[in-house]
Order: structure tokens, then C-alpha cells, then sequence
């Protein structure tokens, strides 16, 4: 999804944000450091670290246009569309782009991979190499 951005766009900031719904493997800045290693062959692609705002308001600062998000099924359309129209509601100057996943990996969740992993399974084919070793490491010193 980032490569294909990164494609359509001069500039692609990747915002590490907060999502209060759900429970990570990884800490922030281990989310921002594994992103910048997975996306360092990407001249312009940045990664944005911020826990205390909004998405939009980020945005707004930044005089961001454009906010793109990834949808694999019908299920994730009507969850990111409803993020999009609140999106719209609090920064009228942002732009919701949805990118359709590729269908090899329109299953794939973060959820399902945990699920993989925890039993042992081979997941790393969906995953950039930087990602798969850090998942090995917390997996070695059971942190999931």
C-alpha cells in the first residue's frame, strides 16, 4: 500500500498514531523504527510519530491534502468511511483516497497474523524482513 502511494504522491508521511481500541506487540518507537527500516528504499516516504492528536489535526498542521487508508473487505469500507466522513467533518481541506488491498492480501489482518504467530506459524511471507526478525526476537523471549 505505501509503495503504491509513494508512487501517486511527491511526499508519503506515514503516521504512527494511537489507536485506543486496540493492543500492540510492538511500542511506539519500535513501530516507528521497524516502518523507517521497511520503508528506507522509499526517497519519499517519511515516518510521523504522535500520540497526542488526531490524524486531521496532524494533517491541518502539516497542510496535508490527502489522507490515504487501505481497504481489504466490505467491512473495512463502512468502518474507513466512517472515519473518512468524521475526518471530513473536523478538517474540511483533507481528502480521504481509499486503496483497495491487493487481493492476496485482502485477508490478512494484523489480528490474524498474531493468531498465526502465537501457534508458531509461517507468516513471513506478508511481512518485510525487518518486521519478520522483530517478531522472531519477541517470540524467542515470549513476549506475545
Amino acid at each position: 500500500m505505501i509503495e503504491r502511494a509513494a508512487k501517486l504522491f511527491d511526499e508519503v508521511i506515514i503516521g504512527v498514531f494511537v489507536n485506543t481500541s486496540k493492543k500492540s506487540l510492538f511500542t511506539v518507537k519500535e513501530k516507528v523504527a521497524l516502518i523507517g527500516q521497511s520503508v528506507e528504499h522509499l526517497s519519499n516516504v517519511k515516518v510521523l510519530h504522535q500520540e497526542e492528536q488526531l490524524t486531521v489535526e496532524i494533517a491541518k498542521k502539516l497542510k496535508v491534502n490527502a489522507i490515504i487508508r487501505g481497504i481489504r473487505s466490505v467491512k473495512d469500507f463502512e468502518y474507513e468511511r466512517d472515519i473518512a466522513q468524521m475526518n471530513r467533518y473536523l478538517n474540511q481541506e483533507a481528502e480521504t483516497i481509499f486503496l483497495l488491498a491487493k487481493p492476496e492480501y485482502s485477508h490478512i489482518s494484523s489480528s490474524l497474523l498474531k493468531e498465526v504467530l502465537y501457534f508458531g506459524g509461517d507468516v513471513s511471507c506478508y511481512l518485510p524482513p525487518a518486521i519478520n526478525e522483530a517478531l522472531a526476537r519477541k517470540r524467542e523471549n515470549n513476549e506475545f
